[in-house]
C-alpha cells in the first residue's frame, strides 16, 4: 500500500493518497481547494482515482473536487448525512481499492457528517482529531457527540497512526497510543463536563501552557 499525506496549501490543508501498487488504482482524501500537489503526485506515479472521499462537506477538504472528477473521472464519496456526492457511506462500512480495503468510520462532533477512513494501521481523521487537540464544535450536544466517538476511537489499537485534515497540533501525525497519554482533551475522556469545559477556555489554555 502507498499511503502518501501532502500539503495542498489552503488553511494548511493536508490531503492523502492511499493506492494500491499492484493495480496502480487509489483514493484520495480531502484534496483541499487546491488539489495540485494530489494531482502532480497522482500523476507522476501514474495512479488511477478510483474514489475522491471527503472527511465532512467543508469547502477547504472539498473544494479540489470538481478538478478530481474532470482529471479522473473519480467518484466522490461523502457520509449518507451529507447529502452530496457519488457514493454514499455509513458507519463500518468498506470502499474496495484495487486490493485495499479502506473501512469508514462515523465520527461526527466537528459536523454531523464528519468521517475518518481507516488504511491499514492509518486512520484518516480529518478535521475530527488534530494531533494533542479536537476539531472544534458549535454547541454542547456536537460537543457530547465528538467526546463519545473519542473514547470509541481510542480504545482501538494503539498502534493505529492519526492523519490529521490539517497541520495545526504540535506535529504531523501521531497515533492512538500518544494521542491518549499526551492530548489534553483525551486526558478528560473520563468526564464529559471537563471536557467541555477545555472546549470552551481552550485559547486560555493554550496560553497558560505554551500551545500554538
Amino acid at each position: 500500500m502507498v499511503f502518501k499525506q501532502i500539503s495542498c496549501g489552503g488553511d494548511r490543508n493536508f490531503g492523502y493518497i492511499i493506492a494500491d501498487e499492484k493495480t496502480n488504482i487509489a483514493a484520495v482524501v480531502d484534496p483541499s481547494p487546491d488539489p495540485g500537489p494530489v494531482i502532480r503526485e497522482l500523476e507522476h506515479r501514474g495512479f488511477q482515482v478510483e474514489y475522491v472521499i471527503c472527511t465532512h462537506d467543508h469547502y477547504d477538504h472539498t473544494g479540489g473536487n470538481g478538478e478530481m472528477k474532470r482529471r479522473f473521472s473519480a467518484k466522490t464519496v461523502f457520509h449518507s448525512s451529507a447529502g452530496t456526492g457519488d457514493v454514499h457511506v455509513a458507519d463500518g462500512d468498506v470502499l474496495t481499492v484495487g486490493n485495499l480495503s479502506l473501512q469508514v468510520l462515523h465520527t461526527p462532533g466537528h459536523t454531523p457528517d464528519s468521517i475518518s477512513i481507516l488504511a491499514g494501521d492509518n486512520l484518516v481523521a480529518g478535521d475530527f482529531l488534530f494531533v494533542g487537540k479536537v476539531g472544534g464544535t458549535y454547541s454542547r450536544e456536537d460537543a457530547r457527540v465528538q467526546f463519545d466517538q473519542l473514547k470509541r476511537v481510542m480504545a482501538m489499537d494503539p498502534n493505529i497512526r492519526i492523519w490529521p485534515g490539517h497541520d495545526v497540533g504540535v506535529k504531523v501525525s501521531s497515533t492512538i497510543g500518544e494521542e491518549k497519554k499526551a492530548n489534553p482533551f483525551c486526558l478528560r475522556l473520563h468526564d464529559f463536563e471537563e471536557f467541555y469545559h477545555l472546549k470552551q477556555n481552550w485559547p486560555a489554555y493554550k496560553k497558560e501552557h505554551g500551545i500554538n
